[in-house]
């Protein structure tokens, strides 16, 4: 589609047209293992590489293929990968940079999973994460080093709602020739657009506010094709023959293109790690896209009103949300997130652990879970849930501490919201 096409419309029709065979207008669910080559060759055109199409879903999947297309654009990248979680995008974005022993930066205020994901999990690859203070570019410096591959942020950060100074930190990612991965599940293209702000590669958690269910299960990276793989032998999966392809040279192949790092994170990582996401899920979070603009408002403006009323009640101690004026990162949230901050903010209860637990077990319109971003408002205590595995250290630093509750605020009628809060809070 045109690059001036606009959001809303990108969000409908970008990737998809009515089906060839049956004039079907919504994008069907190809709830197929495997596709028929034309002959032998175009079948081993395709296995080495030389030319694009279907093989088996577990690479590439048409109802997938739309979704692709559908978030790259949105995201303003060159192309994408589907997967089947926002945990299997950060692993998969990260395969073709890492080797044994190699180590990447991020910032400490992430998702709580992620931070488990970080320090635990990719150790056994032997792949290092050292931690920076989120916004502080100099802590970001120092950490760097010959085995450093990557840094990682979130543009808003979960739980905490902090948003990340993208282009300082992409600044120090550019001096140093790493590329910059930026986690954009909370803010989704809509609120924020990394790849304008220097980033190179973005990842989504489907699942969350894309999809918007609450229904279904996915990740997604997008390529933004901005980072020059081959400027140096620092990641030789990219610039240097690869063997399980008779040597094909993915940058030099693909890069004119600017999709070297896409198709080396589908033909090398999904093909061989194997998290692919349902065609049944991809259907699923591509009807949910269509919304996501009507949604994001809708939860941006009722999370500022929510925050301006916790602000004031006399059983809350704080409250960090961007959008609220007194907020110390108001200034970045007009700069990254000029049409909203988004749903999800913490706030701290004057009774601490306990009153946190008495107001989720309290509320009814809300609903207890372990997630973000469905159109309808959630809660959760992630001192006990979400952020259990850390430290006190660990979820101090992650802005998770004992006194925390979390909202993922929904689209319900404002009074409606408010009302439930203040029901549950009158009970502590």
């Amino acid at each position: 589609m045109s690059e001036k096409t606009g959001f809303n419309t990108v969000a409908i029709h970008s990737g998809a047209q009515p089906d060839p065979s049956t004039g079907a207008r919504a994008t069907p669910i190809y709830q197929t293992s495997s596709y028929v080559f034309e002959n032998t060759d175009h079948a081993a055109d395709l296995f080495a590489g030389r030319a694009f199409g279907n093989i088996y879903t577990r690479i590439m999947n048409p109802t997938q293929d739309v979704l692709e297309k559908r978030v790259a654009e949105l995201e303003g990248g060159k192309g994408a990968l589907a997967l089947a979680s926002g945990h299997a995008a950060q692993l998969i974005a990260l395969h073709p940079l890492m080797s044994a022993g190699d180590e990447f930066i991020a910032s400490n205020k992430l998702y709580g999973g992620s931070i488990n994901q970080f320090n635990h999990s990719f150790k056994k690859f032997n792949w290092n994460v050292s931690w920076a203070e989120a916004n502080d570019t100099d802590d970001y410096k120092s950490k760097i080093n010959d085995k450093t591959k990557a840094i990682f942020i979130e543009s808003i950060a979960n739980p905490g709602g902090i948003i990340t100074d993208i282009e300082a930190i992409a600044k120090v990612a550019e001096e140093h020739h790493l590329p910059l991965i930026v986690d954009n599940t909370m803010a989704t293209p809509y609120l924020c657009k990394p790849l304008d702000f220097g980033a190179n590669i973005v990842v989504h958690s489907l699942t969350k506010f894309l999809g918007g269910q609450g229904n279904s299960i996915g990740g997604i990276i997008v390529d933004g094709g901005n980072f020059d793989w081959s400027m140096d032998d620092k990641y030789p999966d990219l610039s240097q023959p690869h063997p399980s392809y008779h040597g094909l040279n993915f940058h030099e192949t693909f890069g004119g293109m600017g999709l070297s790092y896409a198709i080396a994170c589908r033909f090398l990582s999904l093909r061989d790690l194997g998290p692919a996401i349902s065609p049944f899920n991809a259907f699923l979070i591509l009807n949910g896209i269509e919304t996501v603009a009507l949604r994001m408002k809708q939860h941006s403006n009722n999370a500022l009103e929510v925050a301006k009323y916790l602000e004031k009640h006399d059983k809350v101690s704080w409250v960090h949300y961007a959008g609220l004026p007194n907020s110390d990162y108001r200034k970045h949230a007009d700069k990254y997130c000029p049409n909203g901050t988004g749903a999800v903010f913490t706030f701290g209860l004057k009774g601490g652990y306990d009153a946190g637990v008495k107001l989720v077990n309290e509320v009814n319109l809300f609903s207890h879970l372990a997630n973000i971003g469905d159109a309808k408002s959630l809660i959760i205590h992630p001192s006990s849930t979400t952020h259990s595995q850390l430290t006190d250290e660990q979820q101090k630093l992650a802005g998770a501490s004992k006194d925390v509750v979390r909202l993922s605020v929904g689209i319900e009628d404002i009074s409606d919201i408010i009302g439930d809060l203040e029901q549950a809070l009158s009970k502590i």
